[in-house]
């Protein structure tokens, strides 16, 4: 098979199954929480009261794609819209006290799926990959830079 056909078959056969391992392991401790949903909450639970502009921003998302995570938070109780006194032509999303209680849980089995999807990959591999990414986000979009992404909010583990 071609390199580059590889490339663009095994990127999309990983994306998928990374993505329903997620929403398996969610499910299965409890959480109804896709793993766009669970990548809002944890941009929230690091940075705190945001903007849906952004969370679109932080998250490279476009704005309605938020929009709708968002509602589906909501109906969840685990965030709550309030409108921003300073502006009152945007919405603040807040987590919820529910939604704090339940962090610690939702965040053990993402770390948990991603220690699976990792295996027993060499963390100076896992560097590689990722500013491989990086490296073709930015072929396909110039203006984007993912390692500055990743240095203004960085994770709270390493």
């Amino acid at each position: 098979m071609v390199l580059e056909k590889q490339l663009f078959l095994f990127l999309n056969i990983v994306h998928n199954s990374m993505k329903q391992l997620m929403s398996d392991s969610f499910r299965k401790g409890g959480f109804k929480l896709s793993p766009e949903q669970f990548l809002v909450m944890d941009t929230l639970w690091d940075e705190g009261v945001l903007t849906q502009q952004q969370i679109a921003d932080i998250t490279m998302r476009d704005k309605n794609s938020i929009v709708k995570l968002i509602d589906g938070l909501e109906s969840r109780k685990l965030v709550k819209r309030v409108s921003n006194p300073e502006d009152r032509r945007q919405n603040l999303i807040k987590v919820t006290p529910y939604s704090m209680k339940i962090r610690d849980d939702v965040e053990t089995i993402a770390y948990e799926s991603v220690y699976k999807i990792i295996g027993e990959i060499s963390r100076d591999d896992l560097k590689l990959f990722v500013r491989v990414l990086a490296a073709m986000e930015r072929n396909m979009n110039p203006s984007s830079d993912l390692e500055a992404l990743a240095e203004k909010y960085p994770t709270k583990k390493n």
